[in-house]
This record gives C-alpha cells, sequence and structure tokens, in this order.
C-alpha cells in the first residue's frame, strides 16, 4: 500500500482508467507502540498543606496513594490564580506571553492581560492531537474571555477549539456543584439528574471520564490519550453529600493555629519539607484561634469540616477514574500528574461565607449571616466558603495566599505517578519547577517534539524547561534557575535559591490594615528571602543584603518587560466595554432555546424595562416564562397555579413578588414593567394583554451580579438553581412561547464606586 504524508503532494499516479492509476492513501498519524498516556489532574483552590501526603490530615486516600507508588515535588510553583496557571500548563509559556496575566473574565486591554490565547502559543493537546493521541477535557475551562461564553460566540478558544476533541464541563471560574452550568463539547446541556435525586458535579465529571475512556477503548486499545480532569474542587462553592462532610465532625475543633503546628510537624516527619523548615508566623491581623468566642469556633471548624468533605469527595472520585484505568490496564504506562492551580483562597474573609455571592454585591461577610444555616453549609442552599484562617493554614508552613506571589500563592502540590517510566516509589524530589515546565517535561516523556507551526501558524519558543531527568535523578540539578511572578500588582523573582517579593494591596482583597490600595507601586516594600535554606520565607534578608534586593528588583524589571507583565495594575483598571460579537441594544426579542450566557444577556439591572411574552397557555399550563440567575440571586418571570409571577431574589435573604389574578386561557400577552424608585428599589406592574393588573414595591434589588460565572438567562425555564422557592427547576413552560421582548431603552443608573469594588473582588 502506497501512503504518504497529507503535507505532501500526492505521489500516486492518475490515469484516464484504474489500470493506468496508482493508488495512495494518506498516512494515519500512529505514535510508537507503548507510547504513554497523560492524565493532567488539575484541582482547584487547594493549598499546598491540604493534601495528605503533603502533611494534611484531610483524607486523601487515592493522591496519597499516587504519591507512595511515584513522586511528590516540594518546589513546584503555579502563578497564585487558576486562568494564568492553566494556561502556563497547558502551553508551556508564562502567563503573560500567553497574555493571561489574570482571569480570562477581566481582561485589560494590553497584550499580556487580553485574556485570548492566540494559535501562536499553541496547546498540549493540539500537539498530541497531531501526534496520534485521543484528546479529552473534562470540567473547568475558564480560559475564554466572558465575552465569548455564549452559543453565538466564537468556539476558537473553547476546548474543542485548542486541540481537545472531546469535552464535558464548565467554561467559567466555578460553579454550582449540584446544578451547574455545563458544556458538552460545544453547545450547552443540562445535567444528567437533578439535584433533589442526588447529583453532584464531581461524580458526573468521573462518570464521564470513565465513559470516554471506555469510549476509545472499545475501539482501540493501544492509541494513547491525553486526557485532562480538572474538577471544580475546591474552588467556592464548597459542597459536597452530608457523609463525607459529616465523618469529619469534631476534627478541627481545635482551630487552625493547632492544625498548622501539628501539619508543620507532619510535613517534617514526612519528609515533604526540607530539615529545619520554620513555621512562618500567624499575622496578627488573622485571629488567634483561642481567642475568639466559642460561637465563632463551632461556626469556622464547620466550615473547615465543609471544606475537608469536599477534598475528599473529590479524591474518591478521581479513584474511580484512577481505578478504571488500572482496570483498562493502562494505569501503569499512564502519566498521571496531580497539582494544584493555585494557594489556598483567603476569599471567604474573616468570618467565611454562607453565599460568598454576596460579597460580589458590596454585601459584608458576616458572622451573623451564618449562624441561622449552619447546618445547611455544603448544601444545595449553600454557597460557602471557609475564613481566611483556614487559608492561611492550608498552605503551611508559608505566608499567605491565592492572588498574591508570598509562597502561600504560588507553591503549590504536585505529584507524578508512572510506574513503566520510574522506579521512584513514594520519594520527594527538591528541584525548583513551575507550570511552565509541565507540558515541555511531558513532551520529552512521550518522545514528542514541539513542532515549529501548529495549523501553519508559527509557534512562539517554550518557556518551561524539561524535568524528565528528575523522574529517575533524584540528584540531578537540572531546575528552573529564575521565575518571575506578577499577579495584580504583587510581584516576585526567584534566582538561584533567592527570592525577592513585595506585596500590593488590592481594593475588595484589603486583609492587611492601614495599607493603601492605592499608594504607588514604587512605595511596595521588597522582601529577600534565601530560600535554597529559608523554605518558608521566614527570614526577610531585604535590610540585610540592599544591594542584593536592588539588583533582583531590577532583575524582575527585564523579565517582567521581557515576558509581557506591563503596565503593572491592580486597583485602578478602567471600567469599559471589551468588544464583543454582539452589541448592547435596546430592544432584545429571545425565543424559546438554550441559556444565554450572562455577558451577552439583557441586563435590566437599575433601569425602567418593559418585558412582554407572547404566549398561549391551555389548562394546567405552568413554568417559567423568563429568569436569569438563580437560588442566590435573580429574577424569574413564571405561571403557576394559573396566575402569572414576578420575583426578584436578592442574594437568597429576600424575595419580593408580585402576582396576578387568575389568568385566563388561550393566547395572551404577559409581561411586567420595572420602574426604578431610588437606586436600588422600584415598583413591579404585571401587564396582562396591556392591562396593569397587579402592583407591588420592590424594596431592594440586587446591586452587582445574580452570580459571577453562571445561572444564565434562560427562556421557556430556569436553569441550575430556582430563582425562587415555589418551584424546583427546570420548571420548563409547558404552554407556547412565541416571543418574549424585553425593551431596557431607559437610562441605566451606574455606581461606579460599587462596580469597582465588585470587580476587584472577583480576581
Amino acid at each position: 500500500m502506497l501512503t504518504y504524508d497529507e503535507r505532501e503532494p500526492f505521489p500516486g499516479t492518475v490515469g484516464r482508467e484504474l489500470a493506468d492509476s496508482v493508488q495512495a492513501y494518506p498516512e494515519v498519524v500512529k505514535p510508537s507502540a507503548g507510547t504513554p498516556n497523560v492524565l493532567l489532574v488539575v484541582l482547584d483552590d487547594v493549598g499546598y498543606a491540604q493534601i495528605g501526603c503533603f502533611g494534611s490530615d484531610v483524607e486523601t486516600p487515592t493522591f496519597d496513594r499516587l504519591a507512595a507508588n511515584g513522586l511528590r515535588y516540594r518546589s513546584f510553583h503555579t502563578t497564585a490564580m487558576c486562568s494564568p496557571t492553566r494556561a502556563c500548563l497547558l502551553t508551556g509559556r508564562n502567563q503573560h506571553t500567553t497574555g493571561m496575566g489574570g482571569i480570562s473574565d477581566n481582561a485589560t486591554g494590553f497584550p499580556g492581560f487580553d485574556g485570548r490565547i492566540d494559535k501562536a502559543t499553541g496547546f498540549l493537546s493540539e500537539v498530541l492531537r497531531d501526534e496520534g493521541f485521543a484528546t479529552m477535557a473534562i470540567g473547568k475551562w475558564h480560559l475564554a474571555p466572558r465575552e465569548e461564553s455564549d452559543l453565538a460566540a466564537s468556539r476558537k478558544r473553547w476546548p474543542l477549539g485548542r486541540g481537545f476533541e472531546r469535552y464535558y464541563g464548565f467554561l467559567g471560574a466555578e460553579t454550582n456543584q449540584y446544578a451547574p452550568d455545563l458544556v458538552h463539547d460545544n453547545h450547552f446541556v443540562e445535567p444528567p439528574k437533578s439535584e433533589a435525586d442526588g447529583y453532584h458535579l464531581t461524580e458526573d465529571l468521573a462518570d464521564r471520564a470513565i465513559e470516554f475512556l471506555n469510549d476509545l477503548r472499545n475501539v482501540t486499545t493501544d492509541k494513547p490519550f491525553f486526557m485532562y480532569l480538572a474538577p471544580g474542587a475546591c474552588h467556592a462553592p464548597h459542597q459536597a453529600p452530608r457523609e463525607f462532610i459529616d465523618r469529619y465532625a469534631g476534627r478541627f475543633d481545635k482551630g487552625w493555629d493547632s492544625w498548622r503546628a501539628e501539619t508543620h510537624q507532619r510535613q517534617l516527619d514526612l519528609g515533604i519539607l526540607p530539615p529545619g523548615t520554620q513555621l512562618t508566623d500567624r499575622p496578627e491581623w488573622i485571629q488567634e484561634w483561642a481567642s475568639l468566642p466559642e460561637v465563632e469556633r463551632r461556626v469556622y471548624a464547620r466550615m473547615m469540616e465543609v471544606y475537608a468533605g469536599f477534598l475528599t469527595h473529590t479524591d474518591f472520585h478521581v479513584g474511580r477514574v484512577i481505578d478504571h484505568l488500572d482496570t483498562l490496564g493502562d494505569l501503569d504506562n499512564t502519566i498521571v500528574v496531580v497539582l494544584s492551580d493555585n494557594g489556598a483562597s483567603p476569599e471567604g474573609g474573616r468570618h467565611g461565607a454562607f453565599n460568598s455571592v454576596a460579597w460580589y454585591n458590596g454585601v459584608p461577610l458576616t458572622l451573623e449571616a451564618v449562624l441561622p444555616k449552619v447546618d445547611l453549609l455544603g448544601s444545595q442552599q449553600s454557597h460557602g466558603h471557609y475564613p481566611y484562617g483556614w487559608a492561611h493554614a492550608g498552605n503551611t508552613p508559608f505566608q499567605r495566599w491565592k492572588r498574591e506571589c508570598h509562597e502561600g500563592g504560588v507553591a503549590d502540590p504536585l505529584i507524578v505517578h508512572w510506574p513503566a517510566g520510574t522506579e521512584a516509589r513514594g520519594e520527594v524530589r527538591s528541584q525548583y519547577l513551575h507550570a511552565v515546565d509541565i507540558m515541555p517535561t511531558l513532551l520529552d516523556a512521550l518522545g514528542v517534539a514541539m513542532p515549529s507551526t501548529i495549523d501553519g501558524v508559527s509557534q512562539v519558543p517554550i518557556e518551561g524547561m524539561s524535568l524528565l531527568e528528575s523522574f529517575t535523578d533524584p540528584a540531578t540539578d537540572r531546575q528552573r534557575v529564575t521565575q518571575y511572578y506578577e499577579l495584580l500588582g504583587c510581584r516576585a523573582l526567584y534566582h538561584d535559591g533567592w527570592k525577592a517579593v513585595a506585596y500590593h494591596p488590592m481594593r475588595g482583597q484589603l486583609y492587611v490594615p492601614g495599607l493603601d490600595p492605592d499608594a504607588p507601586f514604587a512605595d511596595d516594600r521588597w522582601e529577600l528571602y534565601r530560600v535554597a535554606d529559608d523554605f518558608s520565607e521566614s527570614n526577610d534578608l531585604a535590610d540585610v543584603e540592599p544591594a542584593r534586593t536592588r539588583e533582583m528588583i531590577e532583575r524582575w524589571w527585564a523579565e517582567a518587560g521581557r515576558h509581557g507583565a506591563l503596565p503593572l495594575h491592580s486597583s485602578r483598571p478602567v471600567l469599559v466595554e471589551r468588544p464583543a460579537h454582539y452589541e448592547p441594544r435596546s430592544r432584545y426579542v429571545y425565543r424559546p432555546g438554550s441559556a444565554v450566557a450572562s455577558p451577552a444577556a439583557v441586563d435590566v439591572r437599575h433601569r425602567p424595562s418593559v418585558t412582554i411574552a407572547d404566549v398561549e397557555i391551555a389548562a394546567n399550563d405552568e413554568g417559567v416564562l423568563l429568569a436569569h440567575g438563580g437560588r442566590f440571586g435573580g429574577y424569574s418571570l413564571y405561571v403557576k397555579d394559573g396566575c402569572l409571577h414576578y420575583v426578584h431574589n436578592v442574594l437568597g435573604q429576600q424575595r419580593h413578588r408580585v402576582s396576578s389574578p387568575t389568568l385566563p386561557l388561550g393566547p395572551h400577552r404577559l409581561g411586567y414593567t420595572y420602574t426604578p424608585t431610588q437606586n436600588y428599589a422600584g415598583t413591579v406592574d404585571l401587564i396582562v394583554d396591556g392591562d396593569m393588573v397587579a402592583s407591588g414595591d420592590i424594596p431592594q434589588t440586587t446591586i452587582y451580579a445574580y452570580h459571577l460565572f453562571g445561572e444564565y438567562l434562560c427562556i421557556g425555564f430556569d436553569d441550575g438553581t430556582p430563582v425562587d422557592d415555589t418551584y424546583v427547576s427546570p420548571f420548563h413552560f409547558t404552554g407556547l412561547i412565541r416571543t418574549i421582548v424585553v425593551d431596557v431603552s431607559g437610562e441605566k443608573h451606574r455606581d461606579v464606586q460599587v462596580e469597582l469594588e465588585a470587580f476587584f473582588a472577583t480576581q
């Protein structure tokens, strides 16, 4: 059989007849026999000390088993935030080189921060697809800007546009674990069962991973695969089945100070920390556990129980995938890499949260908001997060946390399991490496060279380096010598065993009293650590070695300029609408279909509006006509018990309803008008065939967002969680909807200060 590379000219002969012709077939690209598979497991907001094999007493038997039969890297580093780290992992380039200087949702108009990874920075999935691998992504994506998250958008930055052949998961930073906004390949889908039937996203993702593997192995037993498995855990909302949470009852009653000290000792005993590593001090602005009132200790301990249950539940379902690989006979020759994308998260603030969406709307997270609902934490009724005291403990032995460039933000657990590729079992590696090094290391292990072009596009050079040698040689001196860091104005530079780091306060994240988020970057104090000997950044040498400190700062500026990390910005963004493929309009006409992603949906907040649905109602018809948001904030227009109802849900704490008299059957134009009476309040008039049939006050409306990353606008149903507690989602309308017209020609009220605070809170 004559074959040829399809990129080359046809080598056969085309004659007038078959007898005069020579056939030739394009070659099928097949990796060589025995090529390993790759499973990349990316956890979310899991701190350095929160996995068992890194010192935690949280039960993670799957991750511990992988570590016991493989390697742990004590000096693995990320970017301190999700989108940038994931961009580094999948491209092998630094975050700003890819344009992902921050999270994709809050892109700014500079090349290093535009949130758009272009084809010149090819993905690992694109390289391996072209080498004949099956490529699959499951779970969190968060690598496309918000204005490309709707069904009219280009999919070129969705998973199937970046080399993955199959996808099932969610596009944004977070989603409700019981009622997620799911995407299958390139379209939205509803979960396979409801929260009432026991649905949980992590279980669903594991089911889908097993399904994808079975689909592959039902056809071919030797085609290698690359699976990117990114559960939503343990990002907020912290949600897990009650039986996983309750197994931790009382486990954290000693509090974060004792837990941190005990974890530090376990880390030393396990050898995950270098001998003599000090435990950094707890800052005075994090509460001393012993000084807390009993009621606070009870609530905060329960929040940690929820988090621990969430992590153990995740470990269990990742374990199902690992066990299935073993059943298929693939586990030994699969390179399994498990890591977290950044340090533990402080986004619960001082007191933690029952509904963390409140924070995005300028509502302080208070203990009083949690107390009446402690028993519901972790359930479908909650959207919770733990206090920052637990985040600090979760990053033991380091300072600080997610979003910042101290080790608590950028040092993360890394496990590598590949029995066929290394004889190491349970060993700890000390080489310094960064997320950019994962892709070149995997390519090296697979025997695949990085191509100079992908899909005809010349490639930006890989900035990571292969650390494959460390798989077999624990003493190799091959490691990263220099790495810069920048996130939200915080900066750091690692170079040859030294680290310089500067913290810059950010509005909305101001944990340290007395600091000014508007202070010039030049006023930030740089610290200096000899991390080769002072692993935890305990001894600041900046005043002792001023010349070295200046040298490190200058090197940071050079690295930042070379990689596109400028201009520095933190609390000075300009709130402008970014270019999008759609334009805001004064009149929206909707018809039944899939949900409309929030950035592209009509915005009725704080402005006069008229909504009219052209419908036909028969006996017993009911359901949602139009809804935006969910259990933790939003509005809904629906028919139930023969009447028309409007509800505005404020953060799940208040629901203001207006209801009509009984509706006659037949064709109707049903809707409402909203008239603002003050900044965040108004009146609603229900309309039936042009007549006002009911009216009511809405004394409080949602200030900034119903939900930041999901709970989209729905026509004819209410996806995710229900806006009102009088029905159960999706509550599809059983009558006929022809159109729903929403007029928002009235001027919108804007509170720029509130919008700025919310912007910073979402970073």
